[in-house]
């Protein structure tokens, strides 16, 4: 499969659809699920011509990835955001400011002990 077929494969991939869930209804409620959405790809082809070992060479690759955004909220007419909470992205950004936070305070108690 060549660059351009898995460029044409793909395109199909970042839709609509998969940003924007199917409505959901409960009562007078309905409930529109949205992702974030990322996708990349890449390639290459190499020929080296009139070398002594002349070489071939090819390549490709296609990412995709999701995770949810939150929802948007239909109730009476009015329509609200409710993001989606990652609780991993909190628990590491905590970490992350804790070590900061203790490196932060041995680099002072050293200094007060010269």
């Amino acid at each position: 499969m060549n660059i351009l077929e898995l460029a044409e494969k793909t395109k199909d991939a970042a839709t609509v659809k998969r940003v924007f869930g199917e409505p959901i209804r409960h009562g007078d409620v309905t409930v529109i699920p949205v992702a974030r959405i990322g996708q990349g790809g890449g390639g290459g082809e190499g020929v080296s011509e009139g070398s002594e070992n002349p070489g071939r060479g090819s390549g490709g690759g296609f990412g995709f990835g999701a995770s949810p955004a939150g929802v948007f909220v239909i109730k009476d007419g009015e329509v609200r955001w409710q993001p989606a909470v990652d609780v991993n992205r909190i628990v590491v950004g905590g970490q992350i400011v804790a070590v900061v936070l203790l490196l932060t305070l041995r680099a002072i108690f050293k200094r007060r002990r010269r």
